[in-house]
């Protein structure tokens, strides 16, 4: 088997493609929690602390000398990576505890009993059949 014929047969199997679309999902999920923290969620905390921007948030460690420019500390930046995840991790958390309520409701609903075998049915009837004489 060559190796693209090896690839294709990986490829198509059904959590392959599974996978590759709940990355892609996943990548525009990501930028939509991003904009949410920054442009919904801190313009009103930073308001709330009073006026402040959290990108702009930063700790100058060397002032600019020149064409150098200067080295900072961009701690806001931080903050608002951090409250993405945490918005982030909280939506998949909150994905999985769905999945699995559901799947916890399936295992516990109650199966039919098996249907009754030929034999089962015939000794039925003949013990009927004795019953009734």
């Amino acid at each position: 088997m060559s190796m693209m014929q090896e690839f294709k047969k990986f490829a198509m199997r059904g959590n392959v493609v599974d996978m590759a679309v709940g990355i892609i999902i996943g990548g525009a999920f990501g930028k939509i929690v991003s904009s949410f923290v920054a442009d919904v969620l801190m313009p009103p905390v930073g308001l709330l602390l009073g006026n402040v921007s959290f990108s702009q948030l930063s700790v100058t460690l060397k002032d600019a000398v020149g064409e150098q420019a200067a080295v900072t500390l961009n701690y806001g930046n931080f903050i608002q990576t951090v409250l993405d995840f945490v918005i982030m991790a909280f939506a998949v958390f909150m994905l999985v505890k769905a999945m699995n309520s559901m799947k916890q409701k399936e295992e516990e609903a109650p199966a039919a009993p098996p249907a009754p075998s030929r034999e089962e049915e015939i000794l039925t009837e003949i013990r009927d059949i004795l019953k009734n004489r």
